[in-house]
């Protein structure tokens, strides 16, 4: 796991070193950078695979004419170099999956990309064409940003490397801004600047005469099989004990991230299993119980022998760590996640610089409660009209309740959503700002820029890729493309890389993956059971409480903390003077916000956390 950052055209090697250093945080252990006749290349390594420094990039193909730089692992690395033994008699210098990916880049062109199974951005150089590939692998876990300024294409890791370079431009994009706020993050293939794009998953572009040439080199398949449970089963297992295999390989300390939730519990029994040694395992908890899920990770760990390691924390701590998000995120996410990941980061650092998590279960195995309510809402349709709106209006009075997701939080979402487009349903229950939010927040002659705007295009655009697919299974692959890759993936990456720690996603093997969603959607959610099928496989593998446990989110007490150990803090960022020098957003609506919640008459955490991660990344980067 690394950094990577480069540019083709005007910049000089005073440019391409302060590129590097901005993401000098995601790679310590050694760096380089390559810069001649307007290419300038830049890595910052975090060793993982052959430590010694013959790993170190960037790193020349055999006849020193393709150079490449390289963020991520693939974990068939070494069955790729077999197969390059027996097409070509190959000197190795390495033990690398850099040098594979090269020598694949030799053989086969820009067709090496659909062989690699693992999580990658890569960048390569070939001077014998004069060409800049970029590439990203098929769930996009990698970042990789790249825009071009006057001429100039210049890409990052992050978007800091990219502010590193004179002709960057520094101007928001007001329909990613409004994005922002609907989604709670920027969706691909957008960022929040103007001019500047995430590559999409899966695809690999080209950069040469000044031209861009794009193409997707795998599409996740959909077509249902004619499969039993019980077939279904083994391949299940089969495949996700192989996926976790791969993901142990490793030449430095490695150990599991385990919050006592299926997904990661499913990943350390499998690793346990494949491993001679105690996995070491951590979590974090909160003093605050309804949040707490400690107690659970510590019995999953007793349960299969796991060397466990736990910390509890309390508003307190988390306070020292929250103003630090605007320099963590260079672009704003906010999942709040990001906090207690970052702690759960620097802990885990301290003894292993690899970890495995549950990410992507929830993805591919309808895990959330949105999933629930999809099917409730099919009901809920049935009844008359004048009692829906009976029913919203009791809801709106409900008082409010600070605990964990509380019943009238989701009865809030759930009502506000079922009145929206089918298709747009899933982003009003998890996102942030409604479009009458919206209208509220920006200031009049914002919005008149913005209310005509489809906010909702990239959700179009995924649906049209898999129509012939189930209603269900359009909607896991909705998750997979928006929520799982924009804001689930890239606050791990930030996270976990601003304390050079690499977590790896067994769920998001993409074979795994493949017959996970070629499986019937009722495999996935039957009845009102969420993950039926992984946590059929779980049974007797895990406590059974742990499997029936209902689903619970990396979350931190936002409503409580809000109007009391972080309310100040609140204020200081959300002030009027800050708020109308971006001259985006109505003070007045804001104060709003701010006074409802402080005052226990609405619930608007969401909201007012989506506000104060925009604004601490205004103030630290603009």
């Amino acid at each position: 796991m690394c950094g990577i950052a480069g540019f083709v055209g005007k910049g000089s090697v005073n440019d391409i070193e302060s590129m590097r250093s901005a993401i000098e945080h995601r790679g310590p252990d050694a760096n380089g950078i390559y810069y001649k006749d307007g290419v300038g290349l830049a890595h910052t390594r975090l060793s993982i695979i052959d430590v010694s420094s013959s790993g170190n990039q960037p790193m020349w193909n055999e006849d020193m004419t393709a150079a490449i730089v390289f963020n991520g692992e693939i974990y068939n690395f070494r069955e790729l170099k077999e197969e390059l033994f027996l097409e070509k008699s190959r000197v190795f210098k390495s033990k690398t999956d850099t040098e594979v990916i090269l020598s694949l880049y030799d053989q086969y062109g820009e067709k090496c990309f659909e062989k690699l199974n693992g999580m990658f951005a890569i960048a390569i150089y070939d001077f014998r064409l004069n060409k800049l590939i970029l590439a990203r692998d098929r769930f996009g876990k990698k970042p990789l940003y790249w825009g071009i300024f006057d001429g100039t294409l210049m890409f990052g890791s992050e978007l800091k490397a990219l502010f590193k370079h004179p002709l960057f431009k520094k101007e928001i994009d007001l329909k990613s801004l409004n994005k922002y706020l609907t989604y709670e993050y920027v969706p691909t293939p957008d960022s929040i600047f103007k001019g500047v794009h995430k590559l999409e998953p899966a695809s690999y572009m080209s950069f040469s005469g000044g031209e861009i040439k794009k193409k997707i080199f795998w599409n996740t398949a959909f077509d249902t099989k004619n499969i039993s449970i019980p077939q279904a089963l083994n391949i299940l297992e089969d495949e996700l004990e192989k996926s976790v295999k791969r993901r142990m390989v490793s030449d430095v300390p490695l150990g599991i991230f385990l919050s006592g939730g299926i997904d990661g519990s499913a990943v350390a029994y499998y690793a346990q299993k494949n491993s001679k040694e105690k996995i070491k395992t951590f979590s974090i908890g909160f003093k605050e119980k309804t949040f707490d899920e400690s107690g659970y990770a510590k019995q999953v760990s007793d349960f299969l022998g796991t060397e466990h390691h736990s910390k509890i924390l309390s508003a307190e701590d988390l306070l020292e760590v929250i103003p630090r998000i605007g320099e963590v995120l260079d672009e704003p996410i906010a999942d709040a996640a990001v906090i207690p990941t970052l702690v759960l980061s620097e802990f885990a650092k301290e003894q292993v610089t690899v970890v495995l998590g549950g990410n992507g279960g929830d993805e591919l195995f309808a895990g959330y409660p949105t999933f629930q309510a999809e099917k409730f809402a099919s009901l809920y349709s049935i009844i008359p009209t004048f009692i829906q709106n009976f029913i919203g209006r009791i809801v709106s009075f409900m008082p409010v309740d600070d605990t964990y997701f509380s019943f009238r939080f989701k009865a809030k979402k759930f009502t506000e959503g079922f009145w929206v487009d089918k298709k747009y349903r899933h982003q009003t229950w998890i996102g942030g700002f409604t479009k009458k939010d919206r209208e509220k927040l920006f200031r009049k002659e914002v919005w008149d820029e913005l209310k005509n705007v489809n906010e909702y295009e990239e959700i179009d655009n995924y649906f049209k890729e898999v129509e012939s697919a189930s209603w269900g299974n359009k909607l896991l692959h909705l998750y997979q493309r928006t929520y799982l890759m924009d804001e689930v993936m890239a606050q791990v990456d930030r996270a976990s890389m601003f304390h050079a720690l690499e977590v790896r996603a067994p769920f998001l093997d993409f074979v795994l993956a493949d017959f996970v969603n070629s499986l019937p959607y009722s495999y996935k959610i039957k009845g009102f059971t969420t993950k039926y099928i992984l946590k059929k496989l779980m049974k007797g593998k895990l406590p059974q409480n742990i499997i029936d446990r209902p689903k619970k989110g990396f979350g931190i007490p936002l409503t409580s903390w809000l109007k009391n150990e972080l309310k100040g803090f609140c204020n200081e960022v959300l002030n009027e003077k800050d708020i109308k020098v971006g001259g985006f957003f109505d003070f007045d609506y804001v104060r709003t916000l701010k006074e409802d919640h402080f005052s226990g008459k609405e619930d608007n955490r969401k909201l007012l956390w989506t506000l104060l991660v925009f604004q601490l990344w205004y103030k630290k980067w603009m």
